[in-house]
């Protein structure tokens, strides 16, 4: 490397800023272009990084609540004073469009206030125990202390917020993090560990490794971090759980969700613009974009043409561009299979009202309907921007085909009437159950999470906050209450 060429950007080992051993170069998901040069740490430098973190959990864990309330804070503040910069850098890398990376930027400010607030407030409880004889002059005191070091494993699709989602809530608690960003979509993790490298936390107390191959296994393996925190794909989500099976594993994987259009709901027009909007608006690369549109047949007629029109409406385009709501997938490959699956519906069946086509990394937002149940873009998470409409002559029916997956993270229920709101939250076999709008409120400090396949644990600030910790005892005697 010649004088003149940059270093690659330097990873984070223990909170300093360090040189790797190689470097990985990050690429414009849109044109293919250079975006930067990221330093790789060698196993020597994972190794102090993991040393570190074990060294200083214990006294992170007793550093007073005020203090870790501070750094995260600052880094809340420093987040949005920086917000234009960091958005432009999340285009870049992800190539979401700059006005979701704005609303990123955000929710990552935010969930670092969030977490500043919970770790000033988070404590244990009381236990009376004179509830029976025995117990009389006995209370309990159950707090809860951080289980170790956590391992956050990070995806691509939110290079920010997801890694906010897991350093705040471990840093509030007094745990010791260690980041390993999507090899992907580093460079949001990093910027990151420029900023808490600004504050007070001590030496150990983050590390931001962006690994690959046996220095990732070295990680999950490692018995120094007994937490691990995974967001990602379902096949390397429970493959990471065979390799780490003694661990506390938190995993949010897949998801294929859900929009329920009732024959009550008023406003057609709002429905459609909703889930046109929301099962694109990452180009369908979120665990919660609507990926399936089940209709009631009273409605279908009016619905369906208002949801392929704001659909046909969206435009694609340079991410960079304000106006560009549809951005490319993170590489050709994916907007490859997208293409295939959309394809393979149609040939069994499917009619495609709009979409289908593929330039490069970018795929045209895409309406079928009647997709057989059989298929990919039904039974499968297919990540990308495509709606599978199905009409049903039923309420009932239409939880069950919201039902026939192997994911279950959230469902959206157009609907006024309460009592099929309530009967949704009984039949359907997901984490929540949104009413009245689509499956993209993600408000980060409520618990968040599915059931079936999507994964073993809750996002959320507070709820993160709880798996990163355990609930300790201590019973007092001679206590009168």
């Amino acid at each position: 490397m010649d004088a003149t060429t940059p270093e690659p950007r330097p990873c984070w080992i223990a909170g300093r800023a360090e040189q790797g051993v190689q470097a990985i170069t990050v690429f414009h998901p849109f044109d293919g272009t250079e975006v930067a040069s990221v330093a790789v740490p060698g196993p020597d430098q994972v190794e102090r990084a993991v040393a570190a973190a074990a060294a200083v959990a214990k006294d992170f864990r007793r550093t007073p609540a005020h203090v870790r309330a501070r750094a995260l804070m600052q880094v809340s503040e420093a987040l949005a004073d920086r917000a234009e910069e960091i958005a432009e850098t999340i285009t870049a890398e992800n190539g979401k469009p700059l006005r979701w990376a704005n609303t990123e930027v955000q929710r990552a400010v935010n969930t670092f206030r969030f977490a500043a607030e919970e770790a000033r407030r988070f404590t244990g409880d009381l236990q009376r125990l004179d509830t029976d004889p025995s117990g009389e002059g006995r209370l309990a005191v159950v707090r809860r202390v951080p289980r170790g070091p956590v391992l956050a494993v990070a995806p691509f699709n939110f290079p920010l917020n997801l890694v906010a989602h897991k350093v705040a809530p471990a840093l509030a608690v007094g745990a010791p993090v260690i980041v390993k960003p999507a090899s992907a979509t580093p460079l949001s993790a990093l910027l990151l560990g420029e900023l808490l490298a600004q504050t007070d936390l001590p030496e150990g107390a983050f590390s931001v490794l962006p690994v690959r191959g046996g220095d990732m296994k070295a990680l999950v393996t490692d018995e120094r971090l007994p937490v691990i925190s995974f967001t990602g794909s379902t096949s390397v989500g429970w493959s990471l759980m065979d390799d780490a099976p003694r661990k506390h594993v938190v995993m949010e994987l897949g998801s294929n969700s859900a929009a329920i259009v009732c024959p009550d709901w008023p406003d057609l027009d709002l429905a459609a613009s909703r889930i046109a909007t929301f099962g694109n608006y990452q180009a369908g690369q979120s665990c919660i974009a609507v990926q399936r549109v089940i209709v009631h047949r009273d409605v279908a007629g009016e619905f369906v043409p208002k949801l392929v029109a704001a659909v046909r409406s969206l435009r694609t385009g340079d991410p960079h561009d304000p106006e560009v709501e549809v951005g490319p997938l993170i590489d050709e490959d994916n907007a490859r299979r997208v293409e295939e699956w959309v394809a393979e519906a149609v040939s069994a069946g499917a009619t495609l009202h709009v979409g289908g086509g593929r330039t490069g990394t970018t795929v045209e937002p895409t309406v079928v309907q009647d997709v057989p149940e059989t298929a990919k873009l039904w039974r499968q998470e297919v990540f990308g921007p495509v709606l599978a409409v199905s009409v049903v002559d039923s309420v009932a029916e239409a939880f069950e085909q919201a039902n026939a997956t192997d994911y279950g993270l959230q469902a959206g229920v157009f609907t006024r009437d309460v009592g099929i709101a309530f009967e949704a939250a009984a039949e359907l076999e997901v984490g929540g159950v949104i009413v009245g709008d689509v499956p993209s409120y993600r408000a980060d400090q409520m618990p968040y999470g599915g059931v079936k396949g999507s994964g073993t644990g809750r996002e959320g600030v507070r709820s993160a906050m709880e798996d990163f910790t355990e609930e300790r005892t201590l019973v007092l005697t001679g206590i009168t209450v």
